[in-house]
C-alpha cells in the first residue's frame, strides 16, 4: 500500500524529512515545511499526537522502510540477517540498508533520490565490478567498483540533468565512499559505521518491535 503514496505524504505519515525528492526537500517548498500536518483532510499537526511505545516501534520502523524504499518482507529479510551476525542488531541493519546498491547510488550522488536509483538500476544502468547488476537490494562489498553503463554515459541529456547536476552539489559523499567524478565511478572503501548514518533514525524501537 505504501508504494502507492506520494513521497511528500510518506514524510507527512511519518513527520519527518525523508528525502524522497531531492533538491526539493532541501527547499522552502518542500511539504512538510508548508503544512507540517499528517495527510488527510483533517490532518492533525505533527508532534501532537500522543503515541503508545508500540506506536513509536512501529513509526521508527515504517520511517526506515519508507527512506530506504523497502517492502515489509525486504526488510524483514534484512532484519534476518543482521539478527544473526556478531555485534548490535540495529546498527548492523543499517549497515546492511546502507550497502545497498541503490542506496550506495544514491550516496556517490549519482541519482537524485534512491528512487531514481532504483529505476537506473532495473534498467540495467549500473554496472559493480564491470558486470551489470539489475537488483537494488545488491548489498555491495568493501572494493566493489560501482559505475555507470556506456548507455548512460552517451545519453548527453541524462548525464548534464541528472548525473553532472547532482555531482557538482556541495553535498558530502559519506566516508565509506569514493567518488571518481573524472570516471563517474565510485568505490566502497568499507562497511559503513553507525556514524555514517546521520538520519535521526532510533533503531533501538526496531529491535525491540521485532524482538516481541
Amino acid at each position: 500500500m505504501t508504494n502507492f503514496i506520494g513521497a511528500c505524504k510518506k514524510c507527512r505519515q511519518v513527520g519527518e524529512k525523508l528525502h524522497l525528492k531531492g533538491t526539493k526537500c532541501r527547499t522552502a517548498k518542500c511539504p512538510l515545511e508548508v503544512r507540517p500536518t499528517t495527510p488527510g483532510q483533517h490532518g492533525k499537526k505533527i508532534g501532537t499526537k500522543k503515541i503508545s511505545e508500540y506506536g513509536k516501534q512501529l513509526r521508527e520502523k515504517q520511517k526506515v522502510k519508507l527512506m530506504y524504499g523497502v517492502l515489509e518482507g525486504q526488510f524483514r529479510r534484512f532484519f534476518s540477517l543482521a539478527a544473526k551476525q556478531k555485534g548490535v542488531t540495529g546498527e548492523i541493519l543499517l549497515s546492511l540498508l546502507e550497502r545497498r546498491l541503490d542506496n550506495v547510488l544514491y550516496r556517490l550522488k549519482m541519482s537524485f533520490s534512491r528512487k531514481q536509483a532504483r529505476q537506473m538500476i532495473v534498467h540495467g544502468d549500473v554496472l559493480v565490478n564491470g558486470k551489470r547488476v539489475t537488483t537494488p537490494s545488491y548489498i555491495t562489498k568493501e572494493n566493489d567498483v560501482v559505475s555507470l553503463s556506456e548507455k548512460i554515459l552517451n545519453n548527453s541529456v541524462f548525464m548534464a540533468s541528472v548525473i553532472n547536476k547532482r555531482i557538482n552539489m556541495g553535498i558530502r559523499v559519506p566516508e565509506w565512499l569514493e567518488l571518481q567524478k573524472k570516471d563517474y565511478k565510485g568505490i566502497i572503501l568499507r562497511d559503513p559505521e553507525r556514524s555514517d548514518v546521520t538520519a535521526p533514525i532510533e533503531e533501538h524501537l526496531i529491535v525491540e518491535l521485532y524482538s516481541k
